[in-house]
């Protein structure tokens, strides 16, 4: 049993101790936030084609299920994959900075 609860406690806690992007990194993440994913959740993130992601409609998503989406995309639908282009704890910041609207 000892040797299954540190996997499992470190699986689960992944989300809260991920890296922080540097401060140059995050502006590049905020520009291809603005410049590609603008394009289907609209200029301002309200929701297009795509849903909106400003804080009150991603509040009720559980963290794991935006980033999954954001790594993977969704099969039958617009959004891409964006693995090629960001790392696992930069999509952690872009979920939490797309829940807090900073």
């Amino acid at each position: 049993m000892k040797k299954l609860l540190l996997p499992v406690l470190l699986c689960m806690s992944s989300v809260g101790f991920a890296a922080e992007p540097s401060a140059e990194r995050q502006a590049e993440i905020r520009t291809l936030l603005q410049n590609s994913c603008a394009g289907c959740h609209g200029a301002s993130l309200q929701g297009a084609m795509g849903p909106s992601l400003q804080p009150e409609a991603l509040a009720s998503k559980a963290d794991d299920l935006l980033i999954t989406t954001i790594l993977n995309g969704r099969k039958g639908t617009a959004m891409s994959s964006w693995k090629a282009s960001l790392e696992p704890d930069e999509v952690t910041w872009l979920v939490k900075t797309l829940k807090s609207g900073k």
